[in-house]
């Protein structure tokens, strides 16, 4: 096939000889290393994370070093198949005698046995067929029928073989793939509950206890991004900055392989190809722009349906906390599970910039409190020409603040005062431009945000007053951040709760707004 008539693909299975894909050779070849020394273990990632084509890039390289390889999917498979024994155990091996016969593998038709009808005689049958070979079984989208008992009992199969497998043959290794890590099968089935033992006894264990760790990371760091960029460099010869380029889609998208796919995508097919760093804001804004995106409509599910990993995620995104890791915290195991959290180290940060984006809109569309009018009066000053003028746009929140909030209490202004003034920033920038809050900075006292507007960049600090040594820190922390964004002018805007609701404080609260010098940088100082 012609390489000019490759492209991107965000939608299944990626193929070498018709899409752009990162060389991810180095992970391969450590999932071999798993696989060569007899692992079993689970591939579990979030969805449109790679999962099938990592499956499919090993069962291409599998059979060159002397591996026969069965990857079969229990995506589609009918319900019944998972009434009995009696069903699943023909259907499994006629699946993998299907896959292996259509690789032309000699005496591939003899793994089919419709006199197999219990987990005692497939594993008898298996046996049989990995005499003399090394045999690989990978199951796709197991975790379609992960609360099923049958599927349990397949599970509970392969674990006794394994422990045999030094004096009876039986696969060599078995991955299975899905978003679920089915060796903690008891979050999903404890929640919801789809089965009992015999007795009663609510069955929250999973027998996949002999698994491996797999700690492979599949996300895509910068140099793997471009990596694919030079393949495609190679075809258009567009000129771009490759090391730039990839860099930047790696700081929005953190390696999400979907992600990364769709920027590209866009670019290339939607933008004219512009691989700019513009380019890259553009088509991050069309993803967020595009609606029923079936990887945020899931993630939107997923924190409606879990009111702890909803609330979890409010406070690390809009109350600026910081998420220590629990592995006994039922949130933060589902939103690792999700690809939704991210971990470094003892802590826990949301998984990349633009889901932060996603759902710091999301919030605030769900705590709405700007009223719409506000907005619009507004809205035609701050924004002229298709630029912003980030200053006016400070001086009236300062005073549609006092408008709309004064009445408020201070426990509450203090709790919600960032989300009110993202919840009047958003509608302002909507559909031309974009936010996001930086994790690396946010604290309870502390919030960077970056504004993409067009082809500018906003830095702003968020703070709540602490005292007048306090506010001058406030101005070195932002120096430092422009600094690192290679930029001298920033904005800071300081939500002083003095004089609210308490008698014995006799401070005087000044709003203000104006501009200062501070070590080379201008910043604009706004106090409300």
């Amino acid at each position: 096939m012609p390489t000019n008539l490759r492209e991107f693909c965000t939608t299944g299975l990626c193929i070498p000889s018709k899409n752009y894909m990162v060389d991810t050779t180095p992970k391969i070849d450590s999932i071999i290393e798993l696989i060569e020394k007899g692992k079993y273990f689970t591939i579990n990632r979030a969805r449109q994370y790679g999962k099938t084509t990592t499956l499919h890039l090993l069962e291409l390289a599998l059979p060159k070093i002397g591996y026969e390889c069965a990857r079969i999917s229990f995506e589609g498979i009918d319900d019944e198949v998972f009434d009995s024994p009696e069903a699943f155990c023909p259907s499994l091996l006629n699946q993998i005698a299907t896959v292996l016969e259509r690789k032309s593998i000699s005496n591939a038709e003899v793994w089919r046995n419709d006199s197999v009808v219990s987990f005692q005689l497939l594993a008898n049958h298996i046996a049989l067929m990995c005499q003399n070979k090394q045999v690989v079984l990978m199951i796709d989208e197991v975790d379609k029928t992960s609360n099923n008992f049958i599927f349990l009992k397949f599970l509970g199969m392969l674990r006794e073989s394994y422990l045999r497998r030094y004096d009876v043959p039986t696969f060599q290794s078995v991955i299975l793939a899905g978003v679920y890590d089915i060796k903690n099968l008891k979050i999903k089935i404890a929640k919801e509950g789809q089965y009992t033992l015999e007795g009663g006894e609510n069955r929250i264990n999973s027998p996949w206890n002999i698994a491996a760790n797999f700690n492979i990371d599949m996300s895509f760091s910068a140099p793997e991004i471009a990596t694919m960029l030079n393949e495609y460099e190679g075809d258009h010869h567009t000129g771009m900055n490759i090391k730039e380029i990839s860099e930047e889609i790696y700081y929005y998208t953190s390696g999400y392989p979907f992600l990364v796919s769709d920027i590209c995508k866009i670019i290339d097919e939607e933008l004219e190809k512009d691989w700019s760093l513009d380019g890259v804001q553009k088509a991050i804004k069309k993803i967020m722009n595009t609606p029923g995106m079936p990887l945020f409509d899931d993630m939107a599910h997923k924190i409606n349906d879990n009111k702890e990993l909803y609330d979890f995620l409010y406070d690390t995104i809009v109350e600026g906390k910081i998420g220590t890791y629990n592995p006994m915290s039922y949130a933060i195991s589902l939103g690792l599970m999700f690809g939704i959290l991210s971990r470094k180290d003892n802590f826990v940060f949301v998984g990349n910039k633009i889901f932060e984006i996603i759902l710091c809109d999301y919030f605030i569309i769900e705590k709405q409190r700007v009223a719409k009018e506000k907005i619009t009066e507004v809205l035609s000053n701050i924004v002229e020409d298709k630029k912003f003028n980030m200053e006016l746009c400070l001086k009236k929140f300062g005073q549609h603040y006092y408008e709309l909030y004064n009445a408020k209490n201070a426990k509450f202004l203090e709790d919600e005062c960032r989300i009110l003034f993202l919840t009047y920033l958003r509608p302002l920038i909507n559909g031309w431009g974009f936010y996001h809050i930086e994790s690396e900075t946010r604290d309870s006292e502390r919030m960077d945000i970056v504004v993409d507007y067009a082809p500018e960049q906003f830095i702003l600090e968020l703070k709540i007053w602490r005292g007048d040594s306090a506010h001058k820190k406030a101005y070195e922390q932002l120096g430092k951040y422009l600094d690192s964004k290679g930029k001298d002018t920033g904005y800071l805007l300081t939500f002083d709760f003095r004089r609210s609701g308490t008698a014995r404080r006799t401070s005087t609260r000044k709003k203000s707004a104006k501009w200062i010098k501070w070590q080379g940088k201008k910043i604009f100082d706004v106090m409300v």
